[in-house]
């Protein structure tokens, strides 16, 4: 099976309150697609950092956070995630402010993750910055997992013809 890497932003949009927003609401209704239909054809990986920043904010949330990631693999950072982390930085792919979004891209790629699911567009999933991503990762010797929405990994989807 392929590998993903869950960023935290998905387990968010999961595990929060249904949004009065649109695009909220239907980045949640997507993301619960996604789980209960289509993350089965992968092979699921968190990190520590997921862990720790699922635990950030307030404790009912963080408490559902938590449990949607129960039982999940954990792939430990390296030292070779830290200095990719350093180098995606340093190259300028991610800006200093996004240390965290890039030790998720890194210990993606150290990892050889096949896919990395994320909602944030900001930084990780954003058509300036992939690139980028993408040349730093190799340029060090690694490939970069496709950067996609939950959206963006559901296959050939049933509702669509």
């Amino acid at each position: 099976m392929a590998t993903v890497y869950i960023e935290t932003s998905v387990i968010s949009y999961l595990k929060a309150r249904p949004s009065p927003a649109l695009v909220a609401a239907a980045h949640q209704q997507v993301t619960r697609e996604w789980w209960d239909h289509h993350r089965q054809r992968f092979d699921q990986f968190i990190s520590p950092l997921v862990l720790d920043e699922a635990a950030r904010g307030d404790p009912d949330a963080a408490a559902r956070r938590l449990s949607a990631l129960e039982g999940f693999a954990v792939l430990e950072p390296t030292r070779d995630a830290a200095e990719l982390v350093d180098m995606l930085i340093a190259d300028g792919a991610l800006p200093s402010v996004a240390r965290d979004d890039a030790t998720h891209v890194a210990i993606a790629a150290v990892h050889h993750m096949d896919y990395l699911v994320t909602w944030n567009c900001r930084h990780i999933d954003n058509a300036e910055s992939k690139p980028l991503i993408r040349s730093v990762c190799a340029v060090h010797g690694y490939v970069c997992p496709e950067i996609c929405t939950p959206e963006e990994l559901m296959g050939g989807r049933s509702d669509e013809g």
